[in-house]
């Protein structure tokens, strides 16, 4: 019998394709590059940026701060939906529809 998973103990938004992941960062309103930031830094830029956005829009955050996937779509709250792409090479974008 094995024990819980990662994904048992972490509240992490969906994940998107590769392919949607780009097109959608073409899209964006916003993209935030927060590689080397901590937390509380870019929940802090996230929550401000989706205070600015039109419904609908969305705000794409790169980090290499795995934390960030899940503390940012939990410090924007129902504000957004998020969606995170994991690149494989350690950069995460965070994706955030402003609802």
């Amino acid at each position: 019998m094995s024990g819980p998973s990662l994904d048992d103990v972490t509240d992490s938004p969906d994940e998107l394709d590769d392919e949607t992941a780009t097109q959608l960062v073409e899209d964006a309103a916003e993209v935030q590059d927060m590689t080397g930031e901590v937390c509380p830094y870019p929940q802090v830029e996230a929550k401000k940026a989706v205070q600015q956005l039109d419904e609908g829009e969305l705000l794409v955050q790169e980090t290499d701060h795995v934390p960030s996937t899940e503390n940012v779509p939990r410090a924007v709250g129902d504000a957004a939906e998020a969606k995170v792409w994991r690149s494989g090479n350690g950069l995460y974008r965070i994706y955030l529809w402003k609802q």
